[in-house]
């Protein structure tokens, strides 16, 4: 069952947001992780990978990184592709290592309700059982980023 937000909250994610983490993000071009993270990026979105399998790979015109803890750069969304078990975890690792990050998004069949306890706990917005690509495009069709922001 998907799960239900405001539109306007999902607006806003969108629209303030510039650069989403693919946690579990895939090489392969037939996984959702892999489409999903190609569309935020033709959107206008930096996407960055994690992925210890391919860490050090280069997808979406950026290194693949092992886990969250290895990100430098300011961060918006967390976006997971991972079962639901192993959300806590990535969640426990955001909090501690991205100061910067204010969504917690788990795709489409990904709900876990300590992390999202855990994480709304330290001020974080979530989003369980959904995915960023069609809420973009029910909400803002084919615009592009730079089209949505203030």
């Amino acid at each position: 069952m998907t799960m239900m937000y405001p539109d306007a909250l999902l607006r806003s994610v969108f629209t303030k947001a510039r650069t989403f983490v693919c946690v579990g993000a895939s090489a392969k071009p037939e996984r959702p992780s892999h489409e999903v993270s190609c569309y935020l990026k033709a959107k206008g979105y930096r996407v960055i990978p994690v992925n210890p399998g391919l860490e050090g790979q280069v997808l979406f015109d950026e290194r693949v990184l092992a886990s969250v803890t290895q990100i430098h750069d300011p961060v918006d969304v967390i976006d997971i592709f991972r079962r639901s078990e192993t959300v806590p975890d990535i969640v426990k690792d955001t909090i501690e290592h991205l100061p910067t990050v204010q969504v917690i998004w788990m795709q489409l069949g990904v709900q876990n309700a300590q992390a999202r306890q855990f994480a709304e706990n330290h001020g974080l917005t979530v989003i369980e059982n959904r995915c960023p690509k069609i809420d973009y495009q029910r909400l803002f069709g084919n615009q592009n980023v730079t089209d949505i922001r203030p």
